[in-house]
């Protein structure tokens, strides 16, 4: 069966601008701010004749515009991700096997900084993907100074050095060394 044909409306003229309507436009288009630096083409006021309008090259409209980042000079780190509650549990239960231990009592700041940094690098690259820092609590009283480790390790864990290998961490649960110890969940290698 045949359908009937279409009847489509005429194309509409576009209509001219008044002259208060094109002064405002004036006024908004001064105080706009460009994106990038562009060659402005102005267009008089007075109308113009369809055979100067043939001779002007067609202006392509903003959304056509492709839009580029700028390309970032290097990756951003990723951020830290604490670790789920259910994950947490398995772990203090067992159900989730620690893979690794590092164990930081009696080291310098120093020391204690490139063996966690050697141990994380040796973890990721090894594909574990939990694993457990031991700081020790400190001495609580009037030696402030004591327990430096268990308040530098996880400040260390969220520099960006780190965080490429380590997704997120939490303080232990009290049968795998509480305040003391530091759950640590390693990043996968990219392949």
């Amino acid at each position: 069966m045949k359908r009937p044909p279409q009847i489509l409306d005429p194309p509409r003229r576009k209509r001219t601008l008044s002259d208060e309507e094109h002064a405002l436009w004036q006024s908004v288009a001064k105080q706009l701010k460009p994106l990038r630096k562009k060659h402005c083409v102005e267009i008089p006021h007075a109308v113009r004749s369809e055979t100067e309008m043939a001779s002007v090259k067609p202006v392509r409209p903003l959304s056509a515009i492709p839009v580029v980042a700028p390309p970032s000079k290097k990756p951003a780190t990723p951020p830290l991700v604490p670790i789920g509650r259910r994950e947490r549990s398995q772990l203090s239960k067992g159900k989730k096997e620690i893979e690794a231990r590092l164990d930081l009592h009696g080291m310098t700041q120093a020391r204690a900084h490139r063996a966690l940094s050697g141990f994380l690098h040796r973890a990721h690259g090894d594909g574990l993907t939990f694993v457990l820092v031991i700081t020790g609590k400190g001495k609580v009283g009037a030696e402030a100074e004591r327990g430096v480790l268990r308040r530098q390790v996880p400040q260390w864990l969220s520099q960006p050095e780190f965080r490429t290998l380590v997704v997120g961490f939490e303080e232990a649960h009290v049968g795998h060394g509480g305040a003391g110890a530091l759950y640590v969940r390693i990043r996968r290698s990219r392949i």
